[in-house]
């Protein structure tokens, strides 16, 4: 798969490159909003990481213009958590944003989750659990793991939600809006309990007072 990085800090820009390339990603570097456009005219790639400042420019205008019409899925990166910034940037259609500093590990996951979106028959995996998330059909190793509907969704929006907590009351919303039926955290810590027994694997992290959590890579 072939990234490029448009980030006018060369130092971060070489370390990205590294990183991922090390993942196995073809990474191609440009610094400003000139030649990255040149680039786009002539090459084609699977996914833009986007810098909001760029010395010629910003990068909002740059996929407003020339990334957006060409369909690239793209993360734009920007120097704070500025609220303004992050919702500029997810109206203008960005499939995602992290803001500096982030740790590499954090930018493949979000990578990761762009592309498998956008894959037919996309297939998550974690350890020994995949789940088919067209499908909707959850394995350990080759063997289908036999779930009710509700626990299915539940694990669902966990693996939708990978390396990020989702909260009790979110779990509470979502089930009374999959079933019309009000339930409360017992009831919730019944389900994870069945679906931890199930799926037999630890993948599964409680965040003690919180909610639940899956990493990409495992505990």
């Amino acid at each position: 798969m072939k990234i490029l990085l448009v980030e006018d800090n060369i130092i971060l820009a070489k370390s990205l490159i590294y990183s991922l390339e090390q993942k196995g990603y073809e990474l191609v570097h440009k610094a400003n909003v000139k030649d990255t456009i040149s680039f786009l005219d002539n090459c084609k790639v699977n996914l833009v990481i986007l810098d909001v400042s760029l010395p010629d420019g910003n990068g909002f205008s740059l996929y407003e213009n020339e990334i957006k019409i060409k369909g690239i899925p793209t993360v734009f990166l920007t120097a704070k958590d500025d609220e303004d910034d992050v919702v500029r940037g997810l109206e203008l259609g960005a499939d995602d944003y992290i803001t500096k500093p982030f740790s590499t590990k954090e930018l493949i996951a979000r990578i990761n989750k762009i592309m498998l979106r956008d894959k037919k028959n996309a297939v998550l995996k974690v350890k020994d659990i995949s789940f088919n998330m067209d499908k909707m059909v959850v394995y350990k190793g080759e063997n289908e793991l036999l779930l009710t509907s509700l626990e299915l969704k539940i694990l669902h929006l966990l693996f939708l939600n990978l390396n990020k907590v989702v909260s009790r009351s979110d779990i509470i919303y979502k089930i009374y809006e999959w079933t019309g039926n009000d339930v409360n955290d017992n009831t919730v810590t019944v389900y994870l309990k069945r679906i931890r027994e199930k799926i037999d694997t630890d993948i599964i992290v409680t965040i003690k007072g919180i909610g639940y959590r899956i990493d990409e890579y495992g505990k």
